[in-house]
């Protein structure tokens, strides 16, 4: 490829970080939002938080980004652009699916430490902040990793809206040089890379985060089996 084919897919790449960073901050809020919710001790709270969850989860991202870039306009009078569209749309989907790790691992905490702050008179806040929270992140970081790189994955529906992500610009290289076997393998292989370094960054995150509350990721041990007669008890 020429060098301004070249720049073309490197804006391609610029572009799909800048999503994947926005889309991933919406999305982590809305996690830890809805998915706080759907611990709260009222009902209205849980079921609303629910039926957030189920909407989003049940639908397709690709018809949500169409609906966010193409029906919002006429229907409130404003158009979002590109970027912003895309990073709403995949944001809130991901969100839900986030919302569900953030709801299990806090439901995974030992019963005893919630009991010891309400022994200790927290607030359901201060309970939340000092007890669950610490102990619940550094389990979210696994499933939130895959999250992630799925998310880098959803990217590529943005390219519908002709916004220049990776996928998008990769289209137009492929139709400039009418060759795709050499054009998608180099896009596969900047997924590849993309996905690979949010996969290092996310398990150095997960050790730090078990250190800080005296944990470490497991690790396998071999079984020793002792022969019968050993004398061994």
């Amino acid at each position: 490829m020429t060098s301004g084919l070249w720049e073309l897919v490197l804006q391609g790449v610029w572009g799909t970080v800048q999503l994947l960073f926005f889309s991933s901050l919406l999305a982590t809020a809305v996690s830890f939002v809805v998915g706080i919710a759907r611990t709260h001790r009222l009902w209205i709270v849980r079921f609303l938080a629910g039926f957030y969850t189920e909407v989003f989860r049940g639908t397709s991202a690709l018809v949500m980004i169409f609906w966010v870039f193409f029906v919002l306009p006429p229907a409130f009078g404003w158009q979002l652009v590109p970027m912003w569209a895309g990073t709403l749309a995949l944001g809130l989907t991901y969100g839900a699916y986030g919302s569900e790790i953030v709801r299990g691992a806090l439901g995974a905490v030992d019963p005893a430490q919630k009991e010891g702050g309400i022994a200790l008179s927290f607030t359901p806040w201060q309970r939340m902040k000092l007890i669950l929270l610490p102990q619940a992140v550094p389990e979210m970081i696994p499933p939130f990793s895959n999250l992630l790189i799925e998310l880098l994955k959803g990217t590529a529906l943005v390219s519908i809206m002709g916004m220049g992500d990776l996928a998008f610009s990769g289209n137009l290289v492929r139709l400039a040089l009418q060759e795709s076997a050499e054009i998608y393998t180099y896009i596969l292989l900047i997924y590849f890379v993309i996905a690979f370094l949010l996969t290092r960054v996310m398990r150095g995150l997960e050790k730090k985060l078990k250190a800080g509350v005296g944990k470490a990721p497991k690790k396998k041990t071999a079984a020793v089996r002792v022969p019968e007669g050993s004398g061994v008890s």
